[in-house]
């Protein structure tokens, strides 16, 4: 089994196979945390109470939070390890990323918006997950946000989210094999509606704080 985990993780389809899995994981925590975020549009009131609900159940919740980090990183170093292999081999690179969709600039530039997501998310944990906490969740938000430094910030971050999840969700898509020359086009738009609208909840709730700013 490890000789056989070694293999996967040392050929290029392995990390590739390992970016698709992860990188569907961290999708899925994207959605259900945008739909969570959503809240807001309801009340304050109603975004602070699921979180509370969610830290209510601190173990497990600490727990996610140990493997989402563990998948974030392993997510990381196989993009990196992958992006320095085909600098190092640029025609076998020309035939993977037309595998994955097609040479397209949000694929040419996946390394650099996946770096500006990472340094995204060390400014989200520290002005809103892990700011004051005796403040309610929708309050962190609020103070963050209506900031205008920190709402041009995270406006930044969203587009570079957006940027990169609407190619990742159809390179996903691609290596774990679910292609078809018939449906690929209906794919590739279901990748980047979801993408759209994952992006597009976190940029309204930016506008919404931003208007309530002035």
């Amino acid at each position: 089994m490890s000789r056989f985990l070694r293999h996967i993780c040392a050929s290029t389809l392995g990390r590739k196979y390992i970016m698709a899995l992860t990188g569907l994981l961290l999708g899925s925590f994207l959605a259900v945390h945008a739909a969570g975020n959503s809240l807001i549009f309801q009340s304050p009131e109603a975004l602070s109470a699921y979180a509370e609900h969610l830290h209510s159940f601190s173990l497990l919740l600490h727990s996610f939070s140990l493997l989402l980090l563990a998948v974030l990183l392993v997510h990381i170093a196989t993009g990196i390890s992958l992006f320095l292999r085909s600098r190092r081999a640029k025609g076998r690179s020309c035939a993977v990323s037309a595998s994955a969709g097609g040479q397209t600039w949000a694929s040419r530039t996946m390394l650099f918006t996946g770096l500006a997501n990472l340094a995204f998310l060390l400014l989200h944990l520290a002005t809103v997950r892990f700011a004051d906490q005796a403040l309610p969740t929708a309050e962190r938000i609020s103070r963050t946000l209506t900031s205008p430094l920190l709402a041009a910030l995270y406006t930044v971050g969203i587009a570079a989210l957006a940027l990169h999840i609407s190619h990742g969700f159809w390179s996903t898509l691609q290596s774990l094999g679910i292609s078809h020359s018939r449906w690929n086009g209906l794919l590739r738009t279901c990748a980047g509606c979801s993408a759209a609208l994952i992006s597009t909840v976190f940029a309204a709730i930016i506008l919404l704080h931003v208007q309530a700013g002035r």
